[in-house]
């Protein structure tokens, strides 16, 4: 059976993210990219509030130029 000193530990562990785990400028085109099926215009790391996180602009099919915010340590849409 676990102590709950180890369970405290076990779960700070989990909820750090760790720094390598950052998504990259060419992770965020290709999520943005994947995610309206357009050519990306460019790509900036922003800060978000307490996150950072990637713009993406893209330019859709349809001519119009869409911004996807891309989060920086999960690389979720947002």
């Amino acid at each position: 059976m676990r102590t709950p000193a180890s369970l405290i530990c076990a779960l700070l562990m989990a909820l750090a993210v760790p720094a390598w785990a950052d998504i990259g400028r060419d992770q965020a085109a290709a999520i943005a990219q994947r995610q309206t099926d357009g050519r990306v215009l460019s790509v900036d790391r922003v800060d978000a509030g307490r996150r950072a996180v990637w713009r993406v602009k893209v330019l859709t099919a349809r001519g119009e130029v869409r911004v996807i915010f891309v989060d920086a340590a999960s690389g979720r849409p947002g």
